[in-house]
């Protein structure tokens, strides 16, 4: 009888540590009530920039109105531009009438958070104006994606280290400028075609011994049963994820579109709030 108690007290301690630790890691969770249905975001608390940011803008009404501005079938959905409220914010416009990006620090926490499908993740400009792959303060995308092979899925780990290795070798080639200028000079073209040949092969190397990415077998899974977009890993921000309302994100992303992926049919964000 004893033995019995015992065996139920450790089991009770065990459940109340569980509910400590669920209380403690407590997620906040945000919803998108959207002119074709209801989205609920959950938001990882191991990205707390982008969390904070991102309940800070739902509670300054920010996102109250905004359009999905970008839709892309089988890839992403993108909102968040505060220029798309009918009542207008203060932001900052280029030349263009585009509003000028702000950002916040990357907070990539890769391979365990990644691109499958209802993921949440922050736009970002391109590699060459945002070498640090900074955060747009304002702009988000939630991932429908397709499925992914695991032949695609090696595709894309051999793309991406063919792609680093290319930058490094233009890199090597800049840090050995004055040697290969004066090669060129003396019209030596065996010592350049070496040197050049010499700097590639380094490039390849160093790549290869320290892969931009390579993923894991039950992230490999999970974009094989529940598809996404793997081509974005590491490199974007995913902050949290869809935890209900899958059905109207695929809603939008079946919208007709113009050239520039803008839906020909308006959908808007009513309104945001943070669950209490």
């Amino acid at each position: 009888m004893k033995k019995i108690f015992a065996l139920m007290l450790w089991a009770c301690c065990l459940v109340c540590a569980g509910c400590t630790s669920q209380q403690g890691e407590k997620e906040t969770e945000v919803v998108l009530e959207t002119t074709v249905g209801e989205i609920r975001l959950k938001l990882y608390n191991d990205t707390p920039g982008h969390r904070d940011n991102f309940v800070q803008n739902v509670k300054d009404g920010l996102y109250t109105g905004v359009t999905f501005h970008r839709v892309i079938r089988n890839f992403m959905i993108q909102t968040g531009d505060p220029k798309t409220r009918p009542q207008g914010y203060e932001v900052k416009l280029n030349e263009q009438g585009d509003t000028i990006p702000e950002w916040i620090p990357a907070e990539i926490v890769w391979p365990k958070h990644f691109h499958v499908r209802g993921m949440l993740a922050a736009a970002r400009e391109g590699d060459e104006e945002n070498p640090k792959w900074m955060s747009d303060k304002f702009e988000f995308y939630i991932v429908t994606g397709k499925v992914q092979s695991d032949d695609d899925i090696d595709n894309m780990e051999k793309a991406r280290e063919q792609r680093d290795a290319e930058l490094l070798y233009q890199q090597k080639q800049l840090a050995n400028k004055e040697k290969l200028d004066a090669l060129r000079a003396a019209r030596d073209r065996d010592g350049l075609s070496d040197l050049l040949e010499k700097l590639q092969d380094e490039a390849k190397w160093e790549v290869s011994e320290n892969p931009p990415i390579t993923y894991p077998k039950d992230v490999r899974k999970a974009y094989r049963v529940h598809g996404g977009a793997p081509w974005l890993d590491n490199e974007y921000t995913v902050f949290g994820e869809v935890v209900k309302g899958m059905d109207a994100v695929e809603t939008i992303q079946k919208v007709k579109t113009d050239a520039t992926d803008k839906p020909l049919k308006e959908i808007r964000i009513v309104k945001a709030y943070v669950v209490e």
